[in-house]
């Protein structure tokens, strides 16, 4: 964007907005000061310049203003992909607040040269604004929480350098921009605008079957261009359909904008491309994974580009791994999308069993300003894009448990910035307003383990429940729905359970260990302080909810907590069933789970048949494996034998095998084959499922199979050998 005309610009912001054109950088301007005094500045701005893109955003459409070009703060993700040189971020009216996933999302739109304009209040960080609405669970009030989060953003606002500031009743005070205009390299591809991007362009176009490619980047360096641009090129040789899968269609709006620029001849129909040589379809990822097990996606030849990959968990991506023999993962590495280093550390080493000539690259040349731009990282330090955990190689020494004082820990940056940056690197969906809730959220908790490498383990609690009968009532009949408590309001509406809103319950929201200290225990350290510090609280039942993976249920399992709840769809964002599990602390809480996890089991096996067939087998056979212990009996094993050595249909023992397969899982002793015999007896995949996934030729082949695994089963050593079980 070049300076053109400038009719009302205050001298002192305009030689500042020259600076940061001839650097091709991006700045931000601080207005502070009464509502509408700080209106009139921000119109100044919006008219004092001919912005080719400009953006306000707000509560309200202001007056004058072109309706494509205001925008509410809940709508930011539309704009990801597009460019905009001029963006009023208004957090001072009455109706508005700071959005902190509005104001990540919106800053990476920011082109060379322009202006972030930031409205707030001369006193912010004094109380909550509106946007803390959605932190006000019930019973709290917005006036009634905290703002520590706004109160830590007002002062490193004021602490920065590099800030514009024009406070009402003063003159614009704007810095003085350090550093000269870089060159940047040509690219050799007329396409691409950085070497960086053009080389990754290749690498996917010359993608190899077996060997995945990896792309890590940080924001605005055309990570997403650089797959449309190869989309291009790969519909141009002749490849067929390309699917391409991200946390969210608005993820890849920058593919198909360069796809359809590269490929004029193309049209675009919603999140479908067909150009005369074959189609670019994006899929999400609970249809992408329904698709592959039904067999109507992956196999031989296909392709597929995953963006955002961060915020998509490892084990939908390892199974993708599988199905495409070409795929490519891109993440970024510091987003508010999700964690592209957490993202690198849980997944390399199954690609390392996988695939393991797998590849990976870098994207580290700026597309959108040049390197050294100021906003960038003002606005990761403002919204801790960048945290980073504590932590050294080496075995963990002695580390000591404590309770954080959130007040505190606003005020010190660095500890706060290692904890956060454990809960990114650990969690694959963590988002800037994650900082707020961990900071402002009524109910919240923060409690650490800490060593001579600094913090080495973190857990987020949130306090549930303790509602009056009648609210309870309402609640479990659907009639009311009050803000939070998750995990009570879930039991009871789901459930039935009117007392999981009665009693106290505490959720396990976050917990998180330094990677190099994992599988030593400390996860199990923090759980056990959790719950003695519950039950010197008075609270019933201590639990968590959780993405369905075997894995992370096995850990939940070892340590005394029971399933109480599975979601029965998937979730759009991360493709697996929402998993609940409670422990109870007091003797009330007791009563309650026994409760909870009779009825679910109870419902498992319809569940199982119906609306979880498609869940994933080794979940299916945990959760079996939670239940009581029964004994087969002597008909069970009449009927399993003439299914192993003989030639009944095994069909026809259906329920026999049902209790077999409860039996062994019981004992811990199932394995991703008593999966499959699974799938088949409680969730009806048919013989044509069971010859992929296992790699048999046909029915024949299932069936012998079949009976061979029956056969295993009902003479495995430790199960009981006489017919009534003892």
């Amino acid at each position: 964007m070049s300076p053109l005309s400038r009719h009302d610009l205050p001298p002192d912001l305009d030689g500042f907005h020259r600076a940061l054109v001839a650097r091709r950088w991006r700045g931000l301007v601080w207005l502070r000061g009464g509502v509408e005094c700080c209106r009139e500045r921000a119109r100044r701005l919006w008219s004092g310049g001919t912005w080719r893109a400009p953006l306000w955003v707000g509560p309200e459409s202001p007056e004058g203003i072109e309706a494509e070009e205001w925008l509410p703060a809940s709508k930011a993700r539309t704009r990801l992909g597009g460019e905009h040189d001029l963006i009023i971020f208004d957090a001072i009216s009455p109706e508005a607040g700071f959005d902190p996933e509005a104001f990540g999302a919106l800053s990476g739109t920011l082109r060379a040269g322009g202006l972030l304009v930031l409205l707030t209040p001369i006193d912010w960080g004094s109380r909550p604004d509106a946007d803390y609405a959605r932190l006000a669970e019930y019973p709290w009030s917005v006036a009634a929480l905290p703002c520590r989060y706004l109160m830590r953003l007002s002062r490193l606002l004021a602490e920065s350098d590099d800030v514009a500031r024009w406070t009402e009743g003063e003159s614009p005070v704007t810095p003085v921009l350090a550093g000269v205009p870089r060159d940047v390299p040509m690219s050799p591809d007329p396409a691409c605008l950085t070497r960086d991007q053009a080389d990754v362009v290749a690498r996917l176009v010359r993608l190899r079957r077996r060997r995945p490619l990896v792309i890590t980047a940080d924001r605005g360096r055309g990570k997403t261009a650089a797959l449309g641009i190869a989309c291009a090129r790969l519909l141009a040789r002749g490849v067929g359909d390309i699917l391409v899968t991200a946390p969210r269609p608005s993820a890849v709006s920058g593919l198909f904008a360069r796809l359809a620029a590269l490929c004029p001849e193309g049209i675009r129909r919603g999140n479908r491309f067909d150009a005369d040589d074959g189609s670019v379809i994006f899929l999400a990822p609970d249809e992408l994974q329904t698709r592959i097990e039904r067999g109507e996606a992956g196999g031989a030849g296909r392709w597929l580009l995953v963006d955002e990959a961060a915020a998509i968990p490892a084990g939908l991506l390892g199974g993708w791994l599988e199905a495409f023999p070409r795929i490519a993962f891109a993440t970024t590495v510091h987003g508010y999308e999700g964690a592209g280093r957490g993202f690198a550390l849980r997944f390399r080493k199954r690609l390392d069993r996988l695939t393991p000539d797998w590849r990976e690259c870098h994207l580290a040349t700026p597309v959108r300003w040049a390197e050294g731009d100021p906003l960038e990282a003002l606005t990761s330090r403002l919204l801790m894009l960048d945290a980073e955990p504590d932590g050294e190689a080496g075995q963990p020494g002695a580390v000591y448990w404590q309770r954080e004082d959130r007040h505190v820990l606003a005020l010190d940056e660095p500890r706060l910035r290692a904890i956060f940056g454990l809960l990114v690197q650990a969690h694959y969906r963590t988002t800037p307003g994650d900082l707020r809730r961990l900071l402002d959220a009524p109910g919240s908790r923060v409690a650490s383990l800490s060593g001579k490498t600094g913090v080495e383990a973190v857990a987020v609690t949130s306090d549930e429940g303790g509602f009056d009968a009648d609210l309870a009532e309402r609640v479990a009949r659907g009639e009311r729905r009050p803000r939070g408590h998750l995990l009570a309001q879930s039991l009871a509406a789901h459930a039935g359970e009117r007392e999981a809103l009665t009693a106290r319950l505490r959720r396990v929201s976050r917990i998180a260990v330094v990677p190099q200290y994992r599988r030593q225990g400390l996860g199990a350290r923090l759980l056990a302080a959790e719950q003695a510090d519950a039950e010197a609280d008075g609270i019933d039942l201590l639990g968590a909810s959780f993405g369905a993976e075997p894995g992370l249920l096995a850990f939940w399992q070892a340590r005394g907590f029971r399933v109480v709840r599975l979601g029965v769809t998937r979730e759009t964002s991360t493709g697996e069933h929402a998993l609940m599990v409670v422990r109870a602390v007091s003797a009330d809480g007791d009563v309650l789970v026994e409760r909870l996890v009779r009825r679910f089991h109870r419902q498992l096996p319809g569940l199982l048949a119906f609306e979880l067939a498609d869940l994933e087998p080794l979940v299916a056979l945990a959760l079996l494996g939670d239940r009581a212990v029964e004994s087969l009996s002597a008909e069970d094993r009449r009927d399993l034998d003439d299914v192993a050595h003989g030639h009944r249909d095994p069909a026809m023992a259906r329920p026999a095998m049902q209790a077999l397969i409860g039996i062994v899982a019981a004992h811990g002793q199932g394995d991703a084959e008593l999966a499959m015999l699974t799938a088949w007896a409680f969730q009806g995949r048919n013989d044509g499922w069971l010859a992929r996934q296992l790699s048999l030729s046909g029915a024949r082949q299932v069936d012998a199979w079949r009976r061979r695994s029956v056969a295993r089963w009902l003479e495995a050593a430790s199960l009981p050998k006489n017919g009534d079980g003892r």
